[in-house]
C-alpha cells in the first residue's frame, strides 16, 4: 500500500468515526448539529471551547455526553463568586499516618481530568478564573512549587450566559484568547423544539456508551496536525487576522470604525487548526477556503475588542469578522 493510499484509508476511518460520534451525541443533544460539529472539531484540533447560550439549552448535557462517547474522565466545576483557586487545582491537606506521623498530602482538584466543564465561568472572580490559565495554555499546573503535567487529551469547555450580566466577572482578553472556538448555542427552531420536548419527557433513554478510546483519539489529534495547508491558505489566514486590526491598511471600514483591538496570532492558529480538522472530517487532505468561511466567526468572534462606538452600536463581532474575511479573500 502506497503512502497516499495509507493516508486516504486513515482519512476514511476518521470520517466514519467522526460521523458516528456526531450521530451518537445528537441522539442526546437534539437539534443542534452545528454546535456538536464545532465542539468535536475543537477536540480534534486539541483546543478548548467556550459555549455561550441562555440557560436550559442543554450545554451541560452536551459536554457530559461528549466525555461519555470519547471514554474520557469528566469533571464539572460550578463557578460561583465564592469559588477559590484551590477548589479548582487542589490543596494540601494535613494527614496522619498509622504511626502517628503527620505530613501534608496533595489532594488533586477537578482540573485533573480529561474534559473539564467550567460551568458559568464568568460567575467566579478573576483570581479563580486565572487558575485555569496555565492548564489551558501549557496543559500543566504548578502547585506549591511543583509542576504537575495533565493527562492527554485535556480540554476545558466553559459555558456562560450572555443575558444575565449582574454579579458576573467578564473574562479578560488574555483568557478569552485561549479558547480555540467560541460556539454560540442558539434556541432551537420550532420543529427541533417539538422533537426535544417529545423525546425528553417520555421514557428515560439509555446513556450512550464509549465509542472511541483514548489512544485512538490521540491518533486523530496527530492526524489533524499532519494535514497540509498550502501557502495560499496560510496567507489567507494571516490576511484575515491582519484585516481585523483597525490600524492595518487592509482593514475594512467597519473594523476601522468599531474595533479597538483585532485578533492575535493565536487567532490565526485557531483558524488554521480547526480548518485542518474540518478538512479531514469532510474527507479531504487539504484546507480550502470553505473551511475558513465555515469557522472564521467561531475562531475570531471572541478575539475582537470593540471600541466605545462599537459597544454602543448594534454591530456584532460576527459581522466584522465576515467583513474582514471578504477583504482577505480579495487581496
Amino acid at each position: 500500500m502506497t503512502m497516499q493510499e495509507t493516508s486516504q484509508a486513515r482519512i476514511a476511518q476518521l470520517f466514519e468515526r467522526f460521523k458516528a460520534l456526531e450521530g451518537a451525541i445528537e441522539t442526546i443533544f437534539l437539534g443542534q448539529h452545528d454546535v456538536v460539529e464545532e465542539l468535536l472539531l475543537t477536540i480534534l484540533a486539541g483546543g478548548h471551547a467556550l459555549l455561550e447560550g441562555a440557560p436550559g439549552l442543554g450545554k451541560t448535557t452536551l459536554v457530559r455526553t461528549l466525555a461519555q462517547v470519547l471514554d474520557l474522565e469528566f469533571s464539572r466545576i460550578q463557578f460561583t463568586p465564592d469559588l477559590m483557586p484551590a477548589d479548582v487545582i487542589g490543596m494540601r491537606i494535613l494527614t496522619e499516618s498509622s504511626t502517628g506521623k503527620r505530613e501534608f498530602e496533595f489532594q488533586r482538584g477537578p482540573i485533573f481530568s480529561n474534559v473539564v466543564l467550567a460551568d458559568e465561568i464568568n460567575r467566579a472572580t478573576p483570581r479563580t478564573q486565572s487558575a485555569l490559565l496555565e492548564a489551558m495554555g501549557e496543559k500543566q499546573v504548578t502547585v506549591f512549587g511543583e509542576t504537575c503535567v495533565l493527562d492527554e487529551p485535556f480540554m476545558v469547555i466553559a459555558t456562560q450566559n450572555p443575558i444575565e450580566m449582574e454579579g458576573t466577572y467578564p473574562l479578560p482578553e488574555a483568557q478569552l484568547d485561549r479558547f480555540l472556538l467560541k460556539i454560540q448555542v442558539e434556541s432551537p427552531p420550532l420543529e427541533n423544539l417539538i422533537t426535544i420536548l417529545d423525546e425528553t419527557t417520555g421514557k428515560v433513554r439509555e446513556p450512550v456508551g464509549p465509542m472511541v478510546r483514548g489512544e485512538e483519539l490521540l491518533e486523530m489529534l496527530r492526524l489533524v496536525r499532519e494535514v497540509p495547508a498550502s501557502s495560499d491558505m496560510v496567507s489567507l489566514a494571516a490576511r484575515l487576522v491582519r484585516a481585523t486590526h483597525p490600524s492595518d491598511e487592509s482593514a475594512p471600514e467597519g473594523v476601522r470604525r468599531f474595533v479597538r483591538h483585532g485578533a492575535s496570532p493565536r487567532g490565526g492558529q485557531a483558524l488554521l487548526l480547526s480548518a485542518k480538522a474540518r478538512a479531514l472530517v469532510q474527507g479531504r487532505l487539504h484546507v480550502q477556503t470553505q473551511d475558513f468561511e465555515a469557522l472564521a466567526k467561531s475562531a475570531l468572534r471572541h478575539r475582537l475588542i470593540l471600541n466605545y462606538e462599537g459597544e454602543a452600536s448594534a454591530i456584532t463581532t460576527d459581522e466584522l469578522v465576515l467583513e474582514a474575511l471578504e477583504v482577505a479573500k480579495k487581496a
